[in-house]
């Protein structure tokens, strides 16, 4: 089943009964069963939310995001008991190879590449080499094709000048919101397959708790870019406002393609999880990434 994303962004109460959410602000009140939300986003600083229905909603596998002043996805809450052989889980991902893990990470750099060629012929009209630059990622990407696709792909995915900058000039609030989206979806999923998003395969900062998260989900970037590209040519507004916020949101009930199904991309990212998983512990050799467009 497709979960909800709900999004709060009004002074607003939030409590529980009957395991129903009950949303509650001075023009509407809403009851929402749990068990259908896969997302709350918080981005108002007078949300007063309950124990009981933080509680409800982490039972239920819900990632509650919190916002910070500037409206961007800030922190996250995850259930830390949602997978019945979570410690088995975790002993593999501790003991995998630093062999397995670069090879992960060369699977997962080809496909970013790919998807990011793919969207840069669809935008541009004008064949590229993104192919080739795929062929050419080694184990570990030691060659470090991903800032040589990087480069290229920024430079000429937008109309406009453009410099890719996590606290740059628009679009980068855009595609920041997008992405941290993405991130709490990718962190939820893996979580849901007992994975420890701390422990990545390729990013490694000490202070980062979803590490894994950023790993897994860069080849499902461009669905983001895709979505902030769209917003640019049908919108004037450069910041952030609630129609954008729901637009973005909206990619993760975007449909995906596996080879013999299509899904939509917040249920690719558990099947993404699940395969990762069994890499980690010796069942499957290869990552499981959706293509994006068909």
């Amino acid at each position: 089943m497709l979960k909800k994303s709900i999004l709060i962004e009004k002074k607003s109460t939030v409590t529980t009964t009957n395991l129903q959410l009950l949303i509650k602000n001075e023009t509407r009140e809403a009851s929402i069963p749990a068990e259908d939300i896969g997302f709350v986003v918080i981005d108002h600083p007078e949300v007063f939310i309950s124990i009981p229905a933080l509680n409800l909603l982490i039972d239920n596998n819900t990632s509650v995001i919190i916002c910070n002043t500037s409206h961007l996805p800030n922190g996250m809450f995850l259930n830390l008991n949602s997978h019945h052989i979570q410690q088995q889980v975790f002993k593999h991902q501790i003991d995998a190879s630093l062999p397995l893990k670069k090879q992960l990470w060369q699977q997962t750099i080809i496909e970013k590449i790919k998807n990011q060629g793919v969207l840069l012929q669809k935008v541009t009209k004008k064949n590229n080499q993104f192919e080739f630059l795929a062929s050419k990622v080694l184990s570990g990407d030691t060659s470090n094709m991903e800032a040589v696709a990087a480069n290229f792909y920024w430079k000429t995915f937008f109309d406009i000048d453009f410099k890719r900058e996590r606290f740059g000039n628009y679009p980068n609030n855009f595609l920041n919101y997008g992405y941290a989206i993405l991130r709490a979806a990718t962190a939820r999923a893996l979580s849901g397959s007992g994975l420890l998003n701390t422990l990545g395969i390729h990013h490694k900062n000490k202070y980062n708790a979803y590490a894994l998260a950023d790993d897994i989900m860069e080849p499902y970037r461009p669905i983001v870019d895709e979505t902030v590209y769209h917003i640019m040519q049908h919108y004037d507004e450069q910041e952030l406002n609630t129609e954008i916020k729901s637009i973005l949101l909206e990619t993760l009930t975007r449909t995906v393609y596996f080879k013999d199904e299509k899904s939509p991309l917040m249920v690719a990212l558990q099947k993404t999880a699940s395969s990762l998983q069994q890499c980690y512990t010796g069942k499957r050799k290869k990552i499981k990434y959706p293509k994006l467009w068909n």
